[in-house]
């Protein structure tokens, strides 16, 4: 029995075993299905989303024709930049122009497995995770450079779970769409990399003052430390902080095999002694009334958007050298003038206890030579003539003969009136008056400085210089300061010429008969307008008259009353259509007051109106801008020489020795000092409002005025003669220097004759005054002057008898 119990047990366990397997293997079918199941549901899932995720995103074929906003650069006559017009200050260059270290530094530093993923690599972002673990910071970041194209060029930068998924999609089809090198030539223009640069070249002229072409190793780690925090790592403002991520990225490319242990050592030993570059703005640094002026122009003709983004070359005519010229006899005429009207005082006054604290927040480092800084008066020592002025750390000795022209302002006496000058420092100093001080020299053997007293000038000035022959506006300044005034008071504003707009009316006067011998009467007259009950009685500069005077003569000295009469001769209608072909364009005034110059001009106006005598009756529109081309480099413009004729070349040729004439024996005398053949014309205005001089030589036509903003008088004596011709006169002397001389040349249609001075007849050998004076072909006088004794015709002497 046992053993059959045995048996019969032995039979049901037998049975039980294979039940036991059918329910384990039913068990893995069941989870083996769920998992396939799930895994499908999953897939669909995902493609659902990508379904999602990929409807209506960007098309990355706007990428194949990269046109991104770039800079638009000015340039000199001679190819040196001298402005810059942008949205994103962008230079796009290809990747050959781009040094090889510079590219695996940004692969190592921003996305080492670059050449392996294909878009986007999760890898990285893993690795990336724990390297900021261990840094305690954010050192990697997790988004590929395809990943960085991405977001940069076609999606915003909001920070969302569905932008990162859409941000990996379109990274994968960028992936494949674009070679490596395609995605890198877009990442290295585009990246913005701090301080308004975007791409790396714009960057490598705002740190190192190079092209991206010619940086080393070292600079090459700066520029690619930056994308993660242009801020953070800015090498202007936190230095430490950029070394040390540059040596983080000379780290990794030593980490991706790509330099040597050495190259690293010798990076970062370089890194020590980098010079960066302050940030530049040319438009400021450089020529800023010239650059804005051709803003304004491209703008208004293409347009703010193709200006700030279209990547324009625009070539000027502007010439760096004569603009600094410019600007620097601009300061010292307008400094010289302001001395001229006397001293108007101390910026301020402090008490004697307060002169350390004071001090203490001037600049303290050594004032340079030239400079003109601010101090305060410590002490005065009349019979020593000296008193003592604490820059900042340092100290200076200023003395009587160094601001003798600081007398009190009086507008109605001239300083060689009463002899100009203060005898003694208290009369302007005292104490405790803070003022500015030029720095001439450093003693020897001492560390005290010497100093001249000196003030902020108050009035104004422009100067505008045309190239003769070919209408090229080469320099051009409108005003003294421009970070102070953008307003160009050399082609913006309209200011009464006076007499300089006398030239004009002689020139008609000389195309209607009129010679440089013709005998005027400078005697009183008066105008009575009844239907406006208003009387005027012109008169000289110092209300004299000088009776009988040759034309030549009456332009020389600038006398009005003459100049009256021939516009009453030859009708106000007539000189205004007359100047009207010179190139003026502002209103005139339609009555006799014209002759006097009451009618505003720019000197830009002006100076092109001279420009017809200089071009021997020929009128060449002024020319700022030279060629523009786009980015492509298609020619958008270029000038071409434009001129017209406007006068006779003979009556050119006749005003520009009457002009000369104003130079040699007239109220342009000190242009004399010139040296070489020279015409021009004085300006001054009622009450000295306006102070002009426009005059030319065979090379250059060059316009100065000087004046308040407020146009209240500069004071007694203060002519065209006397706050204009300096400035023109110092301009022209180094603009002109080292140049060969050069003589006007005298056309055909131009005759000479020896003309006696008193009577404008042919001379005779008793004649007291003689000039050889020139005449437009068939109008030199005929008859001779009578001799002593003879009995002549009125009619002999004068062309006519113009108003008595």
């Amino acid at each position: 029995m046992p053993k059959n119990n045995n048996s019969a047990a032995s039979k049901q366990k037998k049975r039980n075993k294979p039940k036991k397997k059918s329910l384990l293997y039913r068990l893995f079918k069941f989870f083996f299905a769920l998992m396939i199941i799930g895994a499908v549901l999953a897939a669909c899932a995902g493609g659902a989303l990508y379904l999602h995720f990929s409807q209506n995103l960007p098309q990355i074929s706007s990428l194949a024709d990269y046109r991104p906003p770039i800079v638009s650069t000015v340039y000199s006559d001679d190819g040196r930049k001298i402005g810059e017009f942008f949205k994103e200050r962008r230079i796009v260059i290809p990747l050959e122009q781009m040094p090889p270290m510079l590219l695996k530094a940004f692969v190592a530093a921003e996305d080492s497995r670059f050449y392996k993923h294909a878009g986007t690599d999760f890898l990285g972002i893993l690795r990336a995770m724990i390297k900021n673990i261990e840094a305690g910071a954010i050192v990697q970041g997790g988004s590929t450079i395809t990943q960085q194209v991405t977001r940069s060029f076609l999606l915003t930068r909001e920070k969302s779970y569905e932008r990162k998924i859409k941000e990996a999609i379109l990274a994968r089809r960028i992936d494949k769409a674009f070679s490596k090198e395609e995605v890198l030539y877009l990442y290295l223009n585009q990246i913005y990399l701090g301080h308004g640069a975007y791409g790396v070249e714009a960057a490598a002229q705002n740190y190192f003052g190079i092209h991206a072409s010619q940086m080393t190793l070292a600079q090459c780690s700066i520029l690619a430390g930056l994308p993660q925090a242009p801020s953070r790592y800015s090498p202007f403002h936190h230095w430490e902080k950029a070394k040390a991520r540059a040596v983080y990225v000379l780290n990794r490319m030593f980490d991706e095999q790509y330099i040597t242990n050495m190259e690293v050592a010798k990076a970062v030993s370089e890194l020590d002694t980098l010079d960066i570059k302050p940030r530049r703005n040319l438009y400021m640094e450089q020529i800023p009334n010239y650059t804005e002026y051709v803003r304004r122009y491209v703008e208004d003709k293409y347009g703010q958007e193709m200006l700030l983004t279209g990547g324009l070359t625009i070539t000027t005519a502007a010439n760096i050298e004569m603009q600094k010229i410019a600007r620097e006899v601009i300061e010292k005429g307008l400094r010289d003038l302001d001395k001229r009207e006397g001293y108007r005082g101390p910026l301020e006054h402090i008490q004697p206890e307060q002169i350390e604290g004071f001090s203490a927040e001037l600049p303290q480092e050594p004032p340079a030579a030239d400079s003109i800084v601010k101090g305060v008066v410590v002490s005065i020592a009349d019979d020593d003539k000296l008193a003592m002025v604490r820059m900042g750390a340092s100290m200076g000795t200023l003395v009587i003969a160094d601001m003798k022209w600081a007398r009190k302002p009086n507008l109605d006496i001239a300083p060689y009136d009463w002899g100009g000058t203060i005898q003694r420092i208290s009369q302007a100093l005292e104490v405790g008056d803070v003022i500015e001080v030029k720095i001439k020299e450093k003693a020897e053997d001492s560390d005290l400085y010497s100093v001249a007293l000196e003030q902020e000038p108050k009035a104004e000035s422009a100067l505008l210089c045309i190239e003769t022959e070919t209408g090229h506006v080469k320099a051009m300044v409108g005003g003294r300061d421009f970070n102070s005034s953008k307003f160009n008071r050399a082609y913006q504003s309209r200011r009464q010429p006076g007499s300089a707009f006398k030239p004009i009316i002689y020139s008609a006067a000389i195309d209607k008969g009129y010679t440089p011998a013709t005998i005027l009467h400078d005697t009183a007259v008066v105008f009575n307008d009844s239907s406006n009950d208003f009387t005027w009685k012109p008169q000289n500069y110092k209300e004299k008259f000088h009776g009988k005077t040759l034309l030549r003569d009456a332009l020389a000295q600038s006398r009005n009353v003459p100049t009256v009469k021939i516009m009453q001769d030859i009708t106000v209608p007539y000189v205004i259509d007359y100047a009207r072909k010179f190139g003026i364009t502002s209103n005139l005034s339609p009555d006799l007051s014209l002759a006097l110059g009451s009618s505003g001009l720019s000197v830009l106006e002006l100076v092109q109106a001279y420009s017809v005598f200089a071009n021997q009756g020929f009128y060449i529109e002024p020319c700022f801008v030279t060629r523009i081309t786009d980015r492509e480099g298609n020619v958008l413009e270029e000038y071409t020489h434009n001129s017209r004729k406007a006068i006779d070349q003979s009556t050119a040729y006749v005003m520009t020795h009457l002009l000369q004439g104003v130079v040699e024996h007239g109220t342009g005398w000190r242009i004399k000092a010139l040296n070489r053949p020279a015409a021009g014309k004085t300006g001054t205005t009622n009450d000295l409002y306006d102070a002009w001089f426009v005059g030319y030589t065979p090379r250059l036509v060059t316009g100065v005025w000087v004046g308040y903003d407020n146009e209240r008088p500069m004071g007694k004596g203060e002519t065209g003669s006397r706050a204009a011709s300096p400035i023109w006169l110092d301009f022209m002397q180094q603009a002109l220097k080292d140049k060969p001389v050069r003589v006007f040349p005298v056309p055909e249609g131009v005759d000479w004759a020896k003309i006696d001075a008193e009577t404008g007849l042919l001379a005779i050998p008793e004649s007291k005054k003689t000039v050889f004076e020139c005449f437009k072909q068939g109008t030199a006088p005929t008859k001779y002057t009578p001799r002593p004794g003879e009995v002549e015709e009125a009619s002999d002497l004068f062309r006519n008898d113009l108003i008595q």
